[in-house]
């Protein structure tokens, strides 16, 4: 625990919001496919706004996982949606606790099982996509702690009904549009919640009660199933919507990776009624409006309460979703933007994050945990110089700025974030590239395995889900991407990275929807060869799983300043 002595009560509040599986360009803020939505608007206009910010795996329990370290799945473990956050990690809320914040989880947990994390929540309020937690899946803890739920638990369980047996237009996707008590829909009952979470735990400036808190609102929505109330459905009607870009041509000409067209013959939607697909996407945009309200109403919240000036916000996805990009919809392991280029918003204008404004630079989800704890005071991850006493050479990593007396948190110990601070929120330089990766190593789906599953009848999403432990583990897939060019791989890949290999490249100037793979020209050769250059030095910089302890000083010698002579240390 947090020293006694430690001024916690000086630190600001945080307020983690995560959607799930919202892309960017479901929101007009990212593109003219997307949607109004006044309330992330709002948080924009009060904080800066990230256009290039992408997920370090397009995959739930390893994307989140990554958020709450700061660290690549690589790193931290959590590669597949089985293997969740192993015990003894340091990760977000062990910082926050150690600090000596009020700490809650409401809503989507899938990330957090063992119990010396568990024990690290005071409030823990778990809903998912079914509704209140069950143990329907592995990352879904039932009961609750700290809170009673505010909305009564049979409303919540009536709004989540139809999500049971959601009816099904086409093998490969379902929606529906319902009239069930609004208050019982995710998104409005974990909105409620937090509400009374922020009234019962927050405590203005200058009370000498106050104990900050730290919350990670997760909300299930706009994963599937695609379900929305009927009046928010009304605020998107099908008409409404932008279709994206197509090619149609792009799984037959033999340009992209098996793993891409396999995808395809699950998830396809070419040869489904055009108004039932058309449905299907508004039903995702309206979740994404209903969520925004959700926002609107927590930002609102802190507004009443006085607590937004001493309140960081931050808000992102863990991944994204193809709704209608590349002919599908849902998600799967692989890298167009629609899956891994995610919304991402810091806000705190009284902690001088500047307001209303766009950064342009290459920025990813793990930077996020880092960037709090830089704009909270508690880091400093610009310099690290040799201390007064004794160390004689400046240390990489951040620096703690406080002593907590604690052995969890120390410089030594955040070495382990490979995340950096976002620039323009902080004064942390900006990055031309990101990074995103998907695999460990496993076998590979073959067309052989995939077309005796299709003959026994098996197609669209439940053949999804029967392949989808190997193909969540098959090969080791890296891409690199900057503003003008994606570049992915797999060094496993046994078919090599010839047309039918796993290399991809696109021209992200010329083809910003990336529909023609141009890994194969030979003009591309140049670009190709600095992207794995790219990819070498990020997989050096991220390999260890825990940092090798640095020297301080120079040698065996060392300078004690306060008595002006060199000493000899034991090595």
């Amino acid at each position: 625990m947090a020293n006694t002595d430690n001024p916690s009560s000086s630190l600001p509040n945080v307020i983690f919001i995560v959607a799930d599986q919202l892309k960017a360009t479901a929101l007009r803020m990212y593109s003219e496919i997307g949607i109004e939505t006044p309330s992330l608007e709002r948080l924009a206009s009060e904080g800066v706004m990230y256009r290039h910010a992408f997920t370090p795996h397009p995959l739930c329990v390893p994307a989140r996982a990554s958020m709450m370290t700061g660290r690549y799945a690589h790193s931290t473990g959590c590669r597949r949606n089985e293997t969740l956050m192993p015990s003894g990690q340091l990760h977000a809320f062990r910082i926050w606790k150690e600090l000596g914040y009020t700490t809650g989880l409401i809503g989507k947990n899938h990330c957090f099982i063992e119990e010396d994390d568990l024990d690290l929540l005071d409030v823990r309020c778990e809903m998912s996509h079914g509704g209140l937690s069950r143990n329907n899946y592995k990352g879904e803890v039932p009961g609750i702690k700290g809170m009673e739920w505010v909305v009564d638990e049979e409303i919540i369980t009536e709004a989540h009904s139809t999500r049971g047996n959601m009816p099904e237009q086409s093998p490969s996707f379902g929606y529906a549009v319902t009239d069930h008590p609004i208050e019982g829909y995710s998104n409005a009952a974990l909105t409620i919640q937090t509400k009374e979470f922020i009234n019962r735990f927050g405590r203005p400036a200058g009370n000498p009660e106050r104990q900050p808190f730290a919350l990670l609102l997760s909300y299930p929505d706009p994963h599937h199933p695609l379900e929305a109330p009927r009046k928010y459905a009304e605020m998107v009607p099908p008409e409404s919507v932008v279709m994206p870009p197509q090619r149609t041509d792009e799984y037959t000409d033999g340009s992209i990776p098996i793993r891409n067209r396999q995808l395809h013959d699950m998830l396809g939607v070419n040869e489904d009624d055009p108004e039932d697909v058309r449905n299907a996407m508004a039903v995702y945009l309206a979740m994404t409006r209903f969520l925004d309200d959700g926002i609107g109403g927590v930002l609102d919240a802190l507004d009443e309460t006085g607590l937004r000036d001493e309140t960081i916000i931050v808000f992102t996805a863990d991944h994204g979703d193809f709704n209608g990009e590349h002919d599908m919809l849902g998600k799967g392991g692989v890298f167009y933007d629609a899956l891994i280029r995610v919304p991402m918003l810091v806000s705190w204008p009284a902690g001088g994050v500047p307001c209303g404004v766009v950064d342009e630079s290459m920025a990813n989800t793990i930077d996020l945990l880092p960037t709090i704890l830089q704009l909270s005071g508690v880091t400093d991850f610009n310099s690290n110089p040799p201390d007064e006493e004794g160390d004689e050479i400046a240390r990489p990593g951040p620096r703690l700025n406080c002593d907590i007396g604690s052995d969890w948190i120390t410089s030594e110990t955040l070495r382990r974030i490979q995340g950096r601070p976002l620039p323009t929120a902080t004064d942390y330089p900006e990055r031309s590239a990101a990074f995103s990766e998907y695999g460990t190593g496993g076998t590979f789906l073959t067309d052989d395995a995939l077309r005796g599953l299709m003959d026994q009848g098996r197609v669209g999403r439940g053949l999804l889900m029967d392949t989808l432990w190997i193909r969540e583990a098959e090969g080791r897939r890296r891409m690199v991407r900057t503003r003008d060019w994606k570049y992915v791989t797999d060094p496993d890949d046994p078919r090599g990275s010839g047309p039918n290999g796993s290399d991809e490249l696109y021209d992200l100037v010329s083809d910003p929807w990336e529909l023609t793979n141009v890994a194969a020209d030979p003009v591309n050769a140049p670009v190709i060869s600095e992207m794995r250059a790219r990819l070498l030095k990020w997989s050096t910089d991220t390999e260890d799983y825990d940092p090798v302890p640095l020297p301080t000083t120079l040698g065996r010698l060392q300078y004690i300043a306060s008595e002006g002579r060199w000493s000899n240390v034991r090595g």
